[in-house]
């Protein structure tokens, strides 16, 4: 099954996608998970300012099949979330690697974005699930 993958994102494989641009990184899910998770009808976001280490939990989105956590894929600090989405959580379904970005992390160790997946990559890791 064909999986939008942008090439210019980064990935994880807890299937949240990332933006890096400078020491700002953009988080969101990937369109394979949206798709997995079925309509989303809930998201919840962390806090401006809040600390995350890579790996930790930084919010969740639920929709009519299941709740997952959503995992940061970076250490850093919160610097924006997007507040379009606990409003409109559908967005993730829609868009969810324009209108659906989560948060924007301000890096504090750019060696961790050496864990990321490529597209490439990332597309492998979903064909061998």
């Amino acid at each position: 099954m064909a999986h939008n993958i942008p090439t210019d994102l980064k990935y994880t494989k807890d299937h949240e996608w990332t933006k890096i641009d400078g020491n700002i990184v953009t988080i969101g899910i990937t369109d394979f998970a949206q798709s997995s998770l079925g309509d989303i009808v809930f998201v919840e976001l962390p806090e401006i300012g809040k600390n995350l280490k890579a790996h930790e939990t930084f919010g969740v989105v639920e929709s009519i099949k299941s709740v997952s956590d959503l995992f940061s894929p970076v250490s850093g600090s919160v610097v924006e979330i997007n507040n379009d989405l606990p409003a409109s959580p559908e967005l993730c379904n829609a868009e969810p690697y324009s209108g659906a970005w989560m948060i924007k992390i301000k890096l504090s160790d750019s060696s961790e974005l050496n864990s990321l997946l490529s597209a490439n990559d990332y597309e492998n890791f979903l064909s061998s699930l």
